[in-house]
């Protein structure tokens, strides 16, 4: 079993920053692969950030020059660093975790993010 744990959101204006983090702990897989997903009301969860399994980066076109995603291997976290927030960013932001060699995927419990005046 993997856990994540979330932390990292909160509400901000716009323009505003937040950086996001997920420890992971238990049983990691030896191969995998980290990504942050977002999920908004009325809408499916999408994609916000990853690592390839080559260990690029990959982002979706709306917050790309935005958001920075990073990790410390030493500490299993990946981290998102979201500068000159919006509100169409508001959304509750997953963890997931992805085993390349097979089994099931791994997701955090969730941190909500608003951004609004």
């Amino acid at each position: 079993q993997v856990q994540l744990v979330e932390s990292g959101g909160g509400s901000v204006p716009p323009g505003g920053s937040l950086r996001l983090s997920c420890a992971a702990a238990g049983s990691i897989p030896s191969f995998s692969t980290m990504a942050w997903y977002r999920q908004a009301p009325g809408k499916q969860r999408e994609l916000v950030a990853g690592f390839t399994v080559t260990g690029n980066t990959n982002y979706a076109d709306s917050v790309k020059g935005r958001f920075t995603i990073s990790r410390d291997n030493a500490k299993n976290t990946v981290y998102l660093q979201m500068n000159n927030l919006k509100p169409e960013d508001t959304a509750v932001y997953y963890c997931n975790l992805r085993p390349l060699l097979g089994g099931p995927n791994y997701w955090g419990q969730g941190t909500q993010v608003t951004v609004s005046s």
